[in-house]
């Protein structure tokens, strides 16, 4: 009775109708979309699990979709339903249908699945949830579950790409995608992480220092949870957690990914009068401030978050966003845009010009640019990403680590780069593996490549290898390299963001090429309006 007055005293609130023909009260089981809700629980609805159980058995790909459509739907309920759906899922592949022994066993325990599928526990949100996770050779699996009851399970196959992974690579992807699938019910809620890879506390201990690091935590920022180990005989989903005595629980790691300062942002928030002006006006009328929001104590300005203009964090930030590695000592619009993305504070502009302005590196280690002189011709502009890329060297440098060469390679539609460290001498042959396992792996066989007329591009075998690959190498006019200017300008970028970081200690050059990476393709590109990773992934790049 609760909870039904808590429901109409929100209708009321809002203004809404219930229509008294259609409402049913003091039921014991209510059935809703497929699923039957009790006071134990949800379970699957009696009358889809018999249309399952009198499913014929798949002739095309279409019946296996439509099979697969429906038990899918019920997947909350089956343990593993990624790794005992998969042969089912290989035969809606393109010419991959071959119904054989594998896609029989799998089509009948999914029956079976079903017929069996527990009662799962319904949420609440005034006790602690608790995933627990694992990973195999062919897929991942979690189950979330309150006081030992399961609530809903989670699985997923495991592709090509990741089939190869590393068992510490497996478990965590396993943990990610869990927390994320489950995100309505743990975001703003601490919540326990079990797993049977103890080595996973160093994801959360360590400095974030790869690419790769920063992607994982990026994607748990937010989450309040706690790493617990379990060995792997004790972490064996629903039935070992229903145990009397879970036993051999040993917190490793905690996280809860917040800003540190974030008591002084407050505090400055509150006696800025200019803010707490806008504030008032907000709560008076929200339309009064364009671009303005104020939500749950926080001042928002076109969803980033708004801080005083006094603040004395801002001398951190701005040497955060500009004088680090992934601010690359960048020009003043390409930090403001960087600094944007994520704060606000009025009059930043300012203060960010000012910045740059006097930093003493950029003084000192940048010069202008002077365009040539000429008429250029562009190459036409690419249709999609990767088809098209420019390639150049940059040479010498100063032996680092036994490199003394950069090979550049850019996607002319994003501007997406990678920068390849190379060791003397190259060779057609070399450049070419290099080429293969750097780029062709992460993003196929280009359909051309502009370069200029190098005696390495010139080989034969060069020539050979593409043409065998069915890939046409362009060349650049003689003594014009400027109708290659891609790679020319990443060239410029990339030799400046060196000449910051290296002035004293040219010889440490290959330390800084990640980094250099990083920064030049989460920069702002005023050629395409937004930054190649952005383009290449479809989302903004995560800050440190």
């Amino acid at each position: 009775m609760c909870h039904l007055e808590e429901v109409l005293k929100i209708f009321q609130e809002h203004g809404l109708v219930a229509n008294k023909k259609k409402c049913h009260f003091a039921q014991t089981s209510v059935d809703y979309f497929g699923h039957v809700i009790s006071g134990e629980g949800v379970a699957v609805d009696p009358s889809k699990i018999e249309s399952v159980m009198k499913w014929p058995i798949p002739k095309n790909v279409k019946g296996v979709r439509g099979f697969l459509g429906l038990t899918g739907y019920y997947r909350k309920f089956i343990k593993d339903y990624g790794k005992v759906a998969r042969p089912l899922t290989e035969l809606t592949k393109k010419d991959a249908f071959n119904w054989n022994n594998e896609a029989q066993k799998a089509f009948d325990r999914l029956k079976v699945c079903l017929t069996t599928a527990p009662v799962l526990a319904l949420p609440d949100f005034n006790k602690e949830f608790i995933i627990e996770c694992d990973a195999s050779g062919i897929g991942i699996g979690a189950i979330l579950m309150q006081e030992k009851k399961p609530i809903a399970y989670f699985s997923k196959a495991l592709g090509v790409r990741n089939v190869t992974k590393s068992a510490y690579e497996k478990e965590l992807m396993a943990v990610v995608l869990a927390i994320q699938h489950w995100r309505p019910y743990l975001i703003g809620r601490r919540f326990k992480v079990s797993t049977d890879q103890k080595s996973l506390k160093q994801l959360l201990q360590q400095r974030i220092v790869t690419a790769e690091q920063q992607n994982w935590a990026a994607k748990l920022l937010g989450f309040d949870f706690e790493i617990v180990y379990k060995p792997g005989k004790l972490n064996r989903g629903a039935d070992a957690l229903s145990r009397a005595n879970e036993g051999g629980e040993l917190c490793v790691a905690t996280s809860c990914l917040q800003w540190k300062d974030e008591e002084i942002l407050k505090e400055e928030f509150h006696q800025d009068s200019h803010l707490q002006k806008i504030v008032a006006d907000l709560q008076n009328d929200a339309s009064s401030r364009p671009g303005f929001v104020y939500k749950h104590g926080v001042l928002l300005y076109e969803g980033r978050l708004t801080i005083s203009s006094k603040s004395v964090l801002i001398p951190t930030l701005l040497k955060e966003f500009h004088a680090t590695p992934q601010g690359g000592h960048s020009g003043f619009y390409r930090t403001y845009r960087r600094l944007a993305a994520n704060v606000y504070w009025v009059g930043m502009k300012n203060t960010i010009q000012e910045y740059v302005r006097s930093c003493d590196v950029c003084q000192r280690q940048k010069y202008l640019a002077s365009s040539p002189g000429g008429l250029l011709q562009p190459l036409p502009i690419p249709d999609r990403i990767w088809e098209d890329v420019s390639m150049d060297f940059i040479t010498g440098l100063p032996k680092s680590k036994g490199y003394e060469a950069i090979l550049v390679v850019v996607d002319r539609l994003s501007k997406y780069s990678h920068f390849i460290t190379l060791k003397h001498p190259y060779t057609a042959k070399t450049i070419a593996e290099v080429f293969v396992k750097e780029i062709v792996r992460l993003h196929g066989i280009p359909l051309s490549i502009v370069s200029d007329r190098d005696p390495i591009f010139m080989s034969n075998f060069w020539k050979e290898m593409f043409k065998l690959q069915g890939t046409k190498l362009k060349m650049s006019s003689a003594y014009h390299p400027e109708s290659d200017g891609q790679t020319e300008v990443v060239n410029r970028c990339l030799e400046t963001y060196l000449r910051c970081f290296i002035a004293d200690q040219p010889k440490t050059w290959v330390h800084w090429i990640p980094w250099a990476e990083y920064w030049f393709n989460t920069t702002y590109h005023a050629s395409t309006g937004q930054s190649p990773f952005e383009i290449v992934y479809g989302r903004v790049p995560p800050t440190m």
